[in-house]
């Protein structure tokens, strides 16, 4: 998956790994970064590659909640209400530019993101497996737009910004890009099937209790840290603990360590805290501070 994918992202590796990471933890990625560097093309790229069921969402803000998780409509033949599924019934749902939807319908995708079931009018439908939800959004443009509530973004595994290209990228990207899209030639590597059976794989990854000390010791940090006014939830460090798991198997391992949790720290958790207004005026961000509570934090010996 990872070699088609670099077929169309052009010099992201890690951005990739990104991707990998969040699909096989169960999880759903944010993807922040401004205009024209490609979130909407990734997200594609990864559906592409997968033989599954995708569905593209175009977050505006006229779009209704039962448009995303359908609605009981009455059919005149069998004189009786049957239920449409919306866009949200699909192994991947790529949601475009998702703070432009109001916050009604951002909420309609909780309980989908978090339980993989929809219910509408008190019955629960439940989601094909895989299933993940790749957002965009882009932080520079603020208007028309509706920031994600922290419950939102908590649901999120991962964010990550994609960047600028080198140019070496960008001139293979001109190369590639000109004249074809990869995108359209880019074939399934493989099935639900095989994504569901990697994912049951990535559960069986050990982890050992000192490593799990080691992520619940960096939670309590970022939460009597006195840079941040809200840290990482419980969520963040469940979040945390399956990235890793699926870090370390991408990795062609067995096992965690300490170096999968401080690969993934910044990407699980940074979206997650808010800092206070002083650290905002000193121009610190939230992985200015998590990478310092990482070199403060001990880390379990070798042997753990």
């Amino acid at each position: 998956m990872a070699n088609a994918m670099k077929t169309v992202i052009e010099g992201k590796p890690e951005v990739i790994q990104a991707a990998l990471t969040a699909l096989l933890a169960e999880g759903h990625l944010l993807l922040e970064d401004v205009p024209g560097v490609g979130k909407t093309m990734l997200a594609k790229t990864l559906a592409r590659s997968i033989d599954c069921t995708v569905r593209r969402i175009q977050f505006t803000p006229d779009l209704l909640p039962s448009d995303v998780t359908g609605v009981n409509m009455f059919n005149q033949d069998m004189r009786a209400f049957e239920f449409r599924p919306g866009a949200i019934f699909a192994n991947v749902v790529v949601g475009d530019e998702i703070n432009r939807a109001s916050p009604k319908t951002q909420s309609a995708l909780l309980e989908c993101m978090e339980e993989g079931q929809v219910t509408v009018d008190g019955r629960t439908y439940t989601l094909p497996h895989p299933f993940i939800v790749m957002a965009t959004q882009n932080p520079i443009e603020m208007e028309g737009t509706y920031p994600l509530p922290e419950a939102q973004r908590d649901r999120f595994m991962a964010r990550v910004s994609l960047g600028y290209p080198s140019s070496r990228s960008e001139m293979d990207m001109l190369e590639s890009h000109g004249e074809r899209d990869p995108l359209e030639e880019l074939r399934p590597v493989t099935d639900a099937a095989t994504v569901s059976g990697l994912i049951k794989a990535v559960r069986t990854v050990h982890t050992s209790d000192a490593i799990r000390q080691y992520i619940v010791d960096l939670a309590a940090a970022t939460r009597d840290n006195t840079s941040v006014r809200l840290g990482a939830s419980p969520r963040a460090t469940l979040h945390l603990l399956r990235a890793a798991r699926a870090h370390a198997a991408l990795a062609g391992r067995d096992y965690v360590l300490p170096d999968d949790v401080q690969d993934l720290v910044v990407p699980v958790w940074g979206h997650r805290l808010i800092l206070t207004g002083e650290a905002i005026h000193a121009r610190r961000s939230p992985a200015d501070v998590l990478r310092g509570l990482t070199e403060r934090v001990r880390v379990p010996a070798p042997g753990f």
